[in-house]
């Protein structure tokens, strides 16, 4: 069973969707995979994807897609307003 790259906790669940299976961590951490790997694919590719060393781009990629969601669109507004944005989020 695949832990988390970053911290260590076990996998809690995983699922499909759109093609693509999503591995959940019990630190919530939440990455998409292919679902073709098999389970010793799939821990050389978390060990390669999110390794200690190349965490920082990764993050970084993270944090500029959540920047531009809060910054634009319906949910800037709802911030900039204190108006609910469509979705009731």
């Amino acid at each position: 069973m695949p832990t988390c790259p970053f911290c260590g906790a076990p996998e809690t669940d995983r699922f499909e969707l759109e093609g693509r299976r999503f591995l959940v961590f019990a630190c919530m951490f939440t990455p998409a995979v292919d679902p073709r790997l098999d389970e010793t694919e799939l821990t050389e590719h978390l060990a390669r994807t999110y390794r200690r060393d190349a965490a920082g781009p990764y993050f970084r990629s993270t944090c500029d897609r959540l920047h531009r969601y809060v910054t634009r669109g319906d949910v800037a507004e709802a911030m900039r307003t204190g108006a609910r944005p469509p979705g009731g989020a």
